[in-house]
Parts: structure tokens; sequence; C-alpha cells
């Protein structure tokens, strides 16, 4: 049980004394020798006890904490049996770096007879063959799986035959719109797998899978078994609780400081910062506070980096070259970089689930660990911060992902059709019911056509180009004027956003500005200027009410589901300074529309008249109820505000009354929106809390004002919003003043 001491602000995760177990006897003997060389004596019971699972054929969840030890249990009988009975396995992580991780250590084991090489998008096209041929333990992603394994099945057929093991690193991060897109793609898998003769079972790992054993069927329409308990033994760990004023810097200024302070004491850190601008601007501020000695010791690490740039950093991180890297949640994975002392988080990552993978990267050697979690403005870091012991007694959220979701059934319906013909009754075995409807819309665009009782895949295109794993569209490439370099990529979806003319985008540590934004094109120009400032963009948005699917009464209104479309447009943006936030100005943008077919949930209010306030503050107080529910569905469902968006009206023409929406960010919906439907009373009820219980007087950022909102925080009303979810409980619920 987690200590806390409010006073002190801190929260502390005790030293727990581990229980090891014997070696199963059917363990390859050379792999226990090898094991022993690098120290590891005995497996700790829950890694014999998944092992046992995995053994016996039989499909197993993991879900222990961060560096229990969870690559062992599954190299025991995958190992075991690549070297006894030629059996295949494949290693699926969410991201290339946890692959190659994962490879370098399997190389340390030197286990003469397996066979591991990664096999992704930086793999050599003249290496592939031999790979294809002579892999028995495969490392890649779902990305090269969905494009380069699957559809190109046929040379992998020896493969495929003798597969036994499917692994699944990490599995928390398959949620939402990327978990429904694994969730498809690995049911393709299986039955390319099976087709071939193969008789695989899943292993899957996960230090922070709420309800693992539900969670894992979902994503793999298999029956698994789940193991829990944590018989690793590991140091105690102290997290410190700052919840600096933006006066004296703020959280940015106290996970800086920080940061320079562990560099300058030797210490190896991660500053984990929620954007990719402020990962640079974090590592940008450490190195000014520690002046030049020391600045090559700090670099920063996000998404959007080109392979080479991010395998560079981690090897200096791990050889201790760099000393401390500002990162977003890039290295929230489990990349095994040992040695890590300490870790700074610049607010709440939106996730519980985040949180423990974060602080768990430090003292993974089992010994000691200190972390810093420096509250933002925001709803949830305040609310964990004033309540300390909820930071480790709360449930970890639950991992939402949506299998029926059309605008993914549909693009991986024309992946399994063009890999092998299939016919409407093994497609809904394998997809689910609306399989039927997604057939018939391929069928009417002339992607597929019935011959007897099979469908076939007969557009000239790639069936796979259809899905988009990780964003709902295609990407932006960045480059540099002057030099012709591509810099990274950003969604499209976002471009508009991120890298309109006139943005201020920055890449390792140098700041640019957007000359010129393509969109039919997907490239934005941008050159090497730090103009002093940085930018942010305004957004107008309208909502339509397409279906509504569910209702159920809400307090005096009523709560709904169902589908909307919601059309947005980026119309201008505001420059800050750079140093103080201060708006310098607001500059107009030509920009086009996007729409977005997605589900929702709302709630209807008939009768205002009950919140007791002028008819003049009904929209800020659905405004403001509307920005603190946003803030607060992370602590229920593996969001952050950034997967969700919102929009409230006195008078929606939907609905002819008060309505306030809180929708998914992505097309055909990603599981979040049903979620809070769900568990609509406990949302309101702590989103109502979180208002009531915020000492400030009107509103503000850690209660009802939102860092994403089109119309700059205007209006909002604190006192209008605790009336208004009051009022969407039931009589007696838990809520202020009830």
């Amino acid at each position: 049980m987690a200590q806390s001491d409010e006073a002190a602000g801190k929260v502390s995760i005790p030293e727990q004394p581990g229980i090891t177990a014997d070696w199963p006897d059917w363990v390859d003997e050379d792999l226990i020798k090898a094991l022993h060389s690098q120290g590891v004596i005995r497996p700790w019971l829950h890694q014999r006890e998944a092992a046992e699972i995995a053994q016996n054929g039989q499909s197993v969840v993991l879900a222990t904490g961060t560096a229990s030890g969870k690559s062992l249990a599954y190299w025991m009988p995958v190992l075991t049996q690549i070297r006894s009975t030629g059996a295949t396995a494949l290693y699926c992580a969410p991201t290339k770096a946890l692959a190659q991780d994962q490879l370098s250590r399997l190389s340390d084991l030197a286990i003469g007879g397996v066979e591991a090489a990664c096999f992704d998008g930086d793999t050599p096209r003249d290496v592939r063959p031999w790979i294809r041929r002579n892999g028995n333990f495969v490392l890649t992603n779902p990305d090269m799986l969905h494009r380069g394994i699957l559809p190109d099945h046929t040379r992998w057929t020896s493969f495929l035959r003798r597969l036994k093991f499917i692994i699944l690193d990490e599995a928390h991060h398959y949620r939402g719109i990327f978990g429904t897109h694994m969730a498809a793609i690995i049911r393709r898998l299986n039955r390319l797998a099976r087709l071939a003769g193969g008789t695989p079972s899943f292993i899957i790992t996960s230090a922070t899978l709420a309800s693992p054993e539900s969670s894992a069927t979902q994503l793999t329409n298999q029956t698994v078994t789940a193991v829990t308990q944590d018989t690793s033994a590991r140091g105690e760990t102290t997290v410190l609780l700052v919840n600096r004023s933006a006066e004296d810097g703020g959280a940015f200024g106290a996970v800086s400081e920080t940061l320079a302070n562990w560099t300058s004491a030797g210490a190896r850190s991660l500053g984990f910062i929620r954007s990719r601008s402020g990962a640079e601007s974090l590592a940008r501020k450490v190195t000014s506070h520690l002046g030049e000695s020391q600045g090559d010791q700090v670099a920063p690490y996000r998404g959007g980096l080109l392979p080479e740039e991010r395998r560079d950093i981690e090897q200096r991180l791990r050889t201790g070259q760099l000393r401390c890297v500002a990162t977003t949640n890039a290295l929230e994975l489990g990349v095994d970089i040992t040695g890590l002392d300490a870790i700074a988080l610049c607010g709440w990552p939106g996730r519980r689930s985040s949180f423990l993978q974060q602080i768990g990267r430090a003292g993974r050697d089992g010994q000691p660990a200190v972390a810093l979690l420096a509250a933002q403005q925001d709803p949830l870091d305040q609310f964990y911060v004033r309540n300390p012991d909820r930071i480790l007694a709360d449930s970890i959220e639950a991992t939402v992902l949506d299998p029926s979701n059309p605008y993914v059934l549909l693009p991986h319906l024309a992946a399994a059709t063009a890999e092998l013909p299939l016919t409407d009754e093994e497609a809904t075995a394998i997809f689910g019911p609306g399989s039927t409807e997604a057939m018939k819309a391929l069928a009417e665009n002339g992607l597929v056509r019935l011959r007897g009782d099979r469908w076939f895949w007969v557009d000239r295109g790639r069936a796979t180009d259809l899905a988009q794993l990780r964003s709902s569209g295609s990407t932006v490439t960045i480059i540099e004027s002057r030099t012709a370099r591509v810099l990274g990529t950003v969604d499209r979806s976002s471009a508009s956003a991120q890298v309109h003319p006139g943005a201020v985008y920055v890449h390792l540590g140098v700041v640019h500005l957007v000359e010129d934004l393509d969109l039919d094109d997907g490239v934005a120009i941008v050159s090497p200027v730090d103009p002093g400032y940085t930018t942010v963009a305004q957004t107008t948005s309208d909502l339509r009410v397409v279906s509504r699917n569910e209702t159920r009464a809400a307090g005096l209104g009523t709560i709904w589901f169902g589908d909307v479309e919601v059309s947005s447009q980026v119309v201008s943006f505001l420059r800050r300074r750079s140093d103080t936030g201060q708006v310098l100005g607001s500059e107009p943008l030509d920009l086009p529309s996007q729409h977005l077919q997605t589900r929702s949930v709302w709630w209807q209010l008939p009768d205002p008249d009950v919140l007791g306030i002028d008819q003049a503050r009904l929209p800020g107080a659905a405004h403001a109820a509307e920005h603190a529910a946003i803030g607060v569905l992370p602590a229920l469902a593996t969001c952050d505000r950034w997967d969700i968006g919102g929009l409230s009206t006195q008078l929606h023409p939907d609905t002819n009354e008060l309505t306030f929406f809180v929708y998914d960010g992505h097309a055909g919906g990603a599981g979040f929106a049903r979620r809070g439907f769900e568990e609509a009373q406990q949302w309101l009820s702590a989103t109502a809390e979180i208002i009531y219980d915020c000492p400030c007087s009107d509103g503000c950022p850690s209660c009802i004002q939102s860092p994403k909102c089109g119309n700059g925080n205007e209006p909002l009303d604190k006192e209008g919003a605790v009336a208004l979810l009051r009022a969407l409980l039931p009589t007696g619920a838990n809520s202020p003043n009830a």
C-alpha cells in the first residue's frame, strides 16, 4: 500500500521483496546457462506461471509492473520450442525502437539455433529474403505487419506454417483507433497462419492493462488467461509532487530546473512532456541552465525524428554520453535503458497507466528511484496533486477499442480479401457482423467482386493503402527550404493546426518558421528562423447529429450516444512571446475545413431555468462543463484530451435544447465516447467535484479552461457549470452541494 505525505508533497511506492521459483524442467538448458551468465539465477514466480501457460499452447497475458522481467516469461517457452521443435515466433511491438531493443537483448543471449531478426521499414531490401527463409524469431511492428508481411504472405508460408507464438509486447499501447486497427491486423494474421497450417497462441505483455484478461481477449479474439501478481523485487520509488504557480515558472520551470540539477550532480534522467514542441523547448531550457560545459549531455527525443536520429539518441543515452533526455511519451515504452536514476514529469501524462510506465523507467536495476510530478494548470493535474493518495489507489483506466468501427473494419476487410478471397461466413466469424455491410460498400465502389461464394479483390491499387493505422489520414512532410532536407512528418489531420503558414516549428532545438503548407501535395516548407514567439492555432467548429443510437435519463435531462458529423476549420493563429506567453497579435488564415464522421456522447437539458442562472450565462455554463468533462474523461478511459473533442450550445438546432457534446476525435469513433456514456454518472460527478473544489473564483486552467479551445476560452461560467452538472446527475448522487 502506497504511503503519502501530503505536507511533504510526496507519494512512495514501497520496496518489494521478490518471490522466485524453480526453472521448469522443460526449459532449454543452454538458455538457462545463458541467463545464469547474465546474473539471472532463478525466475520470478510470475515468469514461471506465464511460461507454463504458454508452453501448454494456451494464450496468456502477463500484466505485471515495469521492469518485472516480462521478456524472460516468453523467452522460456519460445526459445525452447524454436530449438527443440523448429517452431517460429513473431514478436510485434508498437515501435521500431522497442523491437530493436528486444533484438539486442536476444543477441546478447547468444543461443545457437535462434535466428532472430528485425523486419521493419529500416530493414535493407537485400536482407529481407534471408529473414523470410531463415528467421525463426522475427521482430516487427504493426505497420510492417500490415503493409509488408501480410500482403506478401505467400513468401512467408514456411514461417507461418511453423508459427507457434505471437508475442504482443506493451499491449496497453493498443488502444483507441490504433488498438482497433491492431485488433483487425491480428485477426488477419491469425487467419493466414492457420490457413498455412500454423497453430499460434498469443503471449501478451503490459505493465498497465486494466482488466487484462478481457482487454487481451478483445484485442486478439481469443480466450486468454491472465497472470497479474507481480512477484519481482523492486526498490522504493519516491514521487515528489510540485504545484508551482505560473508566476514562479509553473511545471515547466520546476522540471527544467530539476533536470538541470540532476544532470549537474551526475544523475541520468528523463524529462517527460506532452508535446513534440514541448520536448524541444524543455531540452533547450535545461541546456541553458547548465551552460555550454554540459549542454552536450542533453537532447530532445520525440516522434517525427528520422530513424537514424532516434537510434543515435537511444545509444548515447545507454552509454551515458547523454545524461538528460527531454521526451514525449515516445520513450514511455519498454526500451531497456538501464541505469536511469530519476524521472521528471511536466504535468500529469493524461492517464494513470502512462504515469506508471513513465516513473517505472527509473530504478530499473532494482535500486531506489526518485520521480518528480510537476502539476500543470489542468483539471487532472490539480486533482491528483491535491489528492495524492488517489495517484496510486485509483484503478488503471479501461483500455478502450472498438473492433466494429466501420472506418477501420472496411479497409481491413479489403486487405484480408486481397490477401486471400473470403466468404461472407468467414468474414463474419473473423471480423464480426458489421462485415456484411462493409463488403457491400466495397463492392459498390468496385473494389471487390463476388465469384461463387467468395469475395475477390479486383482493384489495381494496394488494399493496404486504405488503412491509416496511427492517424485519421495521410502525413505531411516537413522540408527545410534552404537545404531541401526532410525534417520530419505530421499527421495530415493536424497539419492545419501545427504547420500552417506562419506557424513556429521546432526540430532538434532549431526553431523554424513555416513558409507554406500544401495539403494537396502533403508538404510544408519551413526555414530556420527564430521570431521570438510561439504560435497557437484558432479553430471554429460545427456539429450535426447523424443518428441517435442510445439514451437514458440523466438527472433532470437526458444523455445520448450516437453518430455525429463535426466540421472544423483553422481560421487564425495567435502569436505569443516565447518567454512570457503574452499575446502579441492574431493573424487570419485561409485553410480548408475538415469533416469528421464520428461518435459522441451528449447531454440535453430541456428546462435550463432549473439551474437558477440568467439566460445570458447558459452558453458559458455549457462551455465550461464541456471543457472540464473532456479534461476528466482520461481518468476513465485510455485517452487524453487530444483524442477527444467537444462542442456546447445554449440551443442546438438538432436537439432544440441546451446541449454539450464530447466526441471521439477519430473517424468512426475510437470507443472513448462509448466509455463515457457507460460511466456517465461517475464521470460527471468527478467533473463537478474538480470544478467545485478548485480555489479559483471565476475559472482557470485547473478546472474549466482548455489549452485546445478554438474560442479562446470564452465564454466560461464556473458556477453555472457546477449547477448544470448537478442537474444532470441523479438526486443524491455524489456531487458538490448535492
